[in-house]
């Protein structure tokens, strides 16, 4: 039994990595083309069901894609768009639950307004990986991009809260508001807490002990699960536990974390969250007979039609409320018309339209028990979990789809004074190679006559300053010119690897040296490209 889970979980990665390079050379994100390629493949003739297990999705997969997402997230930022980030991520998603519990009702013969409710918790939160994908290389403002990472670390709590006052109305037949009120914010800022106690304990365990790049990369892996386990152990909220947690302990990474421990956790976890994203995309689509055979309460056609309906509720109401909650309080309020730049209209259309439901809506929506407590079947799970399903499908590869097109089309401008990352991080550069000289001039000059290595410092120095503030003179050139010098940046750069080869056959130099030098160049060339692109 065991070889057989093996050996599906390999062609399953396998399958992960040929979908993305095929929808690579396509132009398609890879989300999108997850979920299209497993849909195709869950018609393929001899291939076996999948259902998706939820405590897999909550317990393997979701921790480290929070985690991560948090890591990478400016606490800067997220507090300077709070506003917006909350209103989208709290506000919305209640808003979007309640309307669609009462369209469900009224739409869809005997539904009953708590499953309603269910299934707006279960398809209000849009997937961060989805919309960052499916955005990567098109122009937007740096606002938006803020304000949907931000959301996407908040939205997956408050929607699976509102999913769980649901559910245990159903299961219990008995809902308090003033008492699901005191519990929502007690999950809520419990879960911050349990992050927070957590993330404090795994500081100290880095400073204290002493630890080595492996060691390091293997606490990251775990402290997640820690955090989210522990808080919903507690039945507090494990997604908050980690986002908070994450955020404290990347804003001070620098002091806990050695330079190699970073370069080598990087690559370890940019590998881990793609193989995680990848596989949770891709058994949305295979999971689409088990939903379709499942479904007994409507036609098929029915079904559809009302999945149909519902994805474009939801979508309507994102783009009403983002440009309400955007111009309403700049009207309202002077300071904020002070101190932000009015994003047109552009902005919040990029931002209400960039909202593409995933992973955790299905996950949530499989984790509805198949009976209730008295014994009998649970009402109108499938239909939720086929309606689910159509949402993700729709807004997914629909939205996913013609977004790019859109942003394209109505050219969508920088909105705030967001200089080029290039020459933001030359800049940056120059900064500190001028701080160093003068640390070198000031402190250790008497070094710097006797002491050829430190002269040579000097000199390395000056001429990096030199070259660093030519590079920062060469964000006005077009971008003709600026093309041109990539091209000839790269060149030498591949010239340099071709030289290594030549000198590796020769072996006048060791192996390790080889390689070490030609680690360098490749992150030479990653500065190349990310400082011109």
């Amino acid at each position: 039994m065991i070889h057989a889970y093996l050996l599906l979980t390999i062609s399953l990665l396998f399958a992960v990595l040929l979908l993305v390079m095929v929808g690579e050379r396509l132009k398609i994100s890879y989300p999108i083309f997850l979920v299209i390629g497993g849909l195709l493949i869950s018609f393929v003739p001899g291939i076996p069901s999948v259902a998706i297990d939820p405590d897999l999705v909550f317990l393997i997969f979701l921790p480290p894609i929070l985690y991560a997402a948090a890591w990478y997230t400016s606490w800067h930022d997220f507090w300077k768009w709070k506003r917006p980030i909350g209103l989208l991520a709290v506000g919305l998603v209640i808003l979007t639950s309640a309307i669609v519990a009462y369209l469900t009702e009224w739409m869809i013969p005997g539904f009953p307004l708590a499953a309603g409710f269910l299934l707006g918790g279960i398809i209000s939160p849009p997937d961060a990986v989805a919309a960052t994908s499916v955005l990567r290389g098109t122009a937007i403002p740096k606002r938006a991009i803020i304000i949907l990472e931000g959301e996407s670390l908040i939205n997956d709590a408050s929607s699976l809260i509102v999913f769980k006052f649901a559910l245990a109305a159903i299961l219990t037949h008995s809902f308090v508001l003033q008492e699901a009120v005191g519990t929502f914010f007690l999950m809520a800022g419990m879960g911050i807490v349990v992050g927070l106690l957590v993330g404090m304990a795994a500081y100290q365990l880095h400073r204290l002990l002493p630890t080595t790049p492996s060691i390091d990369i293997a606490l990251t892996l775990i402290t997640p699960y820690v955090m989210y386990i522990g808080a919903e152990y507690f039945h507090f909220s494990g997604v908050l536990a980690v986002v908070s947690g994450g955020l404290f302990l990347s804003y001070r990474s620098h002091k806990f974390l050695s330079s190699q421990s970073r370069l080598q956790a990087t690559v370890v976890w940019q590998t881990l969250i793609f193989l995680l994203n990848g596989t949770v995309f891709i058994l949305i689509g295979l999971d689409l007979p088990v939903i379709v055979n499942g479904l007994q309460e409507v036609s098929q056609w029915e079904a559809i039609t009302y999945g149909l309906i519902i994805s474009m509720a939801i979508i309507v109401i994102r783009v009403i409320w983002t440009y309400t909650m955007t111009f309403i309080p700049r009207f309202l309020f002077r300071s904020i018309r002070e101190t932000e730049k009015s994003p047109g209209w552009k902005g919040p259309f990029v931002v209400s339209f960039a909202a593409m439901r995933g992973v955790v809506s299905l996950a949530a929506a499989f984790s509805i028990p198949l009976l209730l407590p008295g014994g009998e079947a649970f009402p109108y799970r499938n239909l939720i979990l086929f309606l689910t399903f159509v949402v993700i499908l729709v807004t997914l590869v629909g939205q996913g789809l013609l977004l790019p097109w859109i942003i394209r089309w109505i050219k969508v401008e920088e909105i705030d004074d967001h200089r080029p990352e290039g020459e933001q991080e030359a800049e940056l550069q120059l900064y500190l190679k001028q701080a160093s000289l003068k640390v070198l001039t000031t402190k250790h000059a008497q070094y710097i006559e006797r002491n050829p290595l430190v002269a040579n410092l000097r000199s390395q120095l000056e001429s990096d300053i030199a070259l660093t503030s030519q590079r920062i003179d060469s964000f006005d050139c077009n971008t003709r010119e600026q093309e041109n010098y990539r091209r000839v940046l790269t060149d030498i750069l591949n010239e340099q690897r071709e030289e290594l080869v030549k000198l590796r056959d020769a072996r006048l130099f060791s192996e390790e040296v080889l390689r070490k030098q030609a680690a360098q160049l490749d992150l030479d060339e990653a500065r190349v490209r990310g400082g011109l692109e």
